[in-house]
């Protein structure tokens, strides 16, 4: 009796069950989205692997409001609108971002409350062009408190983060841009910048040079008022020293790419960190065993190839300079060229600052599944307009990652169209930010107060005393103690106890561009004379091809 009691109690209850499944199922399908929900939907669903409290995805990023910014009319709480960004809405979560990237800016806060009272900056009306996160944020509020007014825009046009710029236009900062604006969108802001009725920049902070290039071109009269340029990238380095070369900068500029500080923390560390948070936040890549290239051994490859062999990749390494090379070599990677493994690699990854290192007959004699990113400054190291042709379909997998599908059926995987990886995709660590963000903020202060003669039309480095001040701020944060150097071994260096402890011409690299100039021709008058000897074959064979001294 109990027994058929308790079959018919279940065989109810597997009724009601079926009842409640068949009830849920219909939720759900009433739910399932139409055409356009399933659009949204697509994209929600890519974006949340890479949405994050970085410059991947904005936490608040509304990917249904497809109104351009510039068709927009928006008024922060004060009343004004001179700004241009997604949604000033969204300035209580940025506001919320730079207050978290002050706890590890640590260093430059302190300097923030050590100039705060001397505004050092009263009366610099600085244009900015740089990448818009929670980090630059504070190094812009530094700048602002420490006297200057502020306008500003992105060097890049997957970078900012939205909540970030509706932030700083919030507090009277004048930004001009938001995460994915066109081509056209992105020198638009930068004009609207630069071109302010009854406001005339005389100072430039630059990442890449495509402002200054910008104010030089458009606006010649306002470049030639302008006290100094900082800028902070290899790129823009090189546009720089080829003005300077046709004699046609007419500003004194600080080259803050090649400080120590830049180089040795930014540039290496920096990427050696970021560079495995972009691919697994785009791809989901996973390392061990996978077959990589790095083009060029820099600072950036220095740190990519570092990481990526930490996590069990087989790495290879491309370069034309042999000094470079034979870095690699030593620090246990095989060089190669490009075109001995590109049938055969999983990902390649560009770092050179230089132009079509990777180009359409490489991509087309890649793998299926091919992963092709950039950790440069420009977009221009993978050729990606060569991919945009009619036989090559482009298929947006998810937020910054591309399939582009040959006719076989073979697809490669390009990361943020070329652009910048880390800061496109994925976030980089504040701290090493702060230590650039400081000696960007030093350049700008010593260009515009130096006195007049200090500093000619020209292109200079950092002081090293700078450079070593930088470095002690960020010192506490590890509770680091310098040990002191005694009258006798002072000395003895030749130095003064409280520093430099680096010559001017030390970058971390055991050059500068004015010792290159001379290194290439002592070099040349050397070829001159042993062209003729027995060994004159390889002789002639290094003067086709001499180092690379830039």
């Amino acid at each position: 009796m109990h027994i058929a009691t308790w079959s018919r109690k279940r065989r109810q209850f597997n009724s009601t069950l079926m009842c409640f499944r068949t009830m849920d199922n219909k939720q759900e399908f009433s739910r399932f989205p139409t055409k356009a929900g399933r659009r949204s939907l697509s994209r929600s669903i890519s974006q949340s692997s890479t949405d994050s409290y970085s410059s991947a995805a904005s936490y608040t990023d509304s990917s249904d409001d497809e109104t351009s910014p510039r068709d927009k009319t928006q008024l922060n709480s004060k009343g004004t609108s001179d700004f241009c960004v997604k949604n000033i809405k969204q300035a209580e979560f940025g506001r919320r971002e730079i207050e978290i990237a002050e706890q590890d800016m640590s260093a430059l806060i302190s300097l923030r409350k050590r100039a705060q009272g001397e505004k050092p900056l009263a009366g610099a009306k600085i244009v900015g062009c740089t990448h818009i996160t929670a980090q630059t944020a504070v190094l812009i509020e530094t700048l602002v408190a420490l006297g200057a007014q502020c306008r500003w825009t992105a060097c890049n046009i997957y970078s900012t983060q939205n909540e970030v710029a509706a932030a700083l236009s919030e507090i009277g900062v004048a930004v001009f841009a938001w995460k994915g604006e066109s081509e056209d969108d992105f020198w638009w802001c930068i004009d609207k910048c630069v071109n302010m009725e009854g406001w005339q920049p005389n100072m430039i902070l630059d990442d890449g040079g495509d402002l200054t290039h910008w104010v030089y071109k458009k606006y010649p009269n306002v470049f030639k008022k302008i006290r100094g340029i900082v800028e902070e990238s290899v790129t823009g380095v090189h546009r720089l020293y080829q003005l300077s070369k046709a004699g046609k900068l007419c500003v004194p500029a600080m080259n803050v790419n090649d400080s120590v500080t830049k180089q040795k923390f930014d540039n290496l560390y920096c990427c050696r960190e970021s560079i495995l948070d972009g691919l697994k936040r785009t791809t989901d890549v996973m390392f061990g065993g996978k077959q990589v290239v790095v083009c060029g051994y820099g600072e950036v490859g220095k740190g990519c190839t570092a990481a990526l062999k930490a996590m069990g990749s087989i790495v290879y390494v491309t370069e034309i300079d042999p000094i470079c090379a034979l870095q690699a070599c030593m620090d246990g990677f095989r060089v190669v060229k490009l075109n001995e493994v590109i049938r055969q690699v999983d990902v390649i990854i560009t770092c050179t600052g230089n132009k079509n290192v990777v180009t359409r007959d490489q991509l087309d004699r890649m793998k299926n599944g091919s992963i092709v990113c950039n950790m440069g400054h420009s977009n221009t190291e993978i050729d990606v307009a060569s991919l945009r042709t009619p036989e090559l379909t482009w298929e947006r997998v998810r937020s910054q990652v591309d399939h582009v599908i040959w006719p076989d059926g073979k697809r490669v995987i390009l990361l943020a169209e070329g652009r910048l990886l880390n800061l496109s995709c994925s976030t980089v660590p504040t701290f090493v930010l702060s230590i650039t963000a400081t000696t960007q903020a030093l350049a700008l202060i010593e260009l515009y107060n130096a006195p007049e003669g200090r500093y000619k039309q020209d292109v200079y480095l950092l002081p090293k005393k700078m450079d070593e001040y930088v470095a002690s701020l960020h010192l506490p944060t590890f509770d680091a103690h310098l040990t002191e150097l005694s009258d006798e071994q002072a000395k003895y260096l030749g130095l003064n106890k409280n520093g430099p402890f680096k010559p001017n011409y030390y970058s971390g690299l055991g050059k500068t561009r004015k010792l290159a100039v001379i290194v290439r021709k002592v070099w040349n008058s050397l070829i001159g004379l042993l062209t003729n000897l027995p060994s004159g074959d390889v002789i002639r064979q290094a003067k086709l091809h001499p180092n690379k001294t830039g």
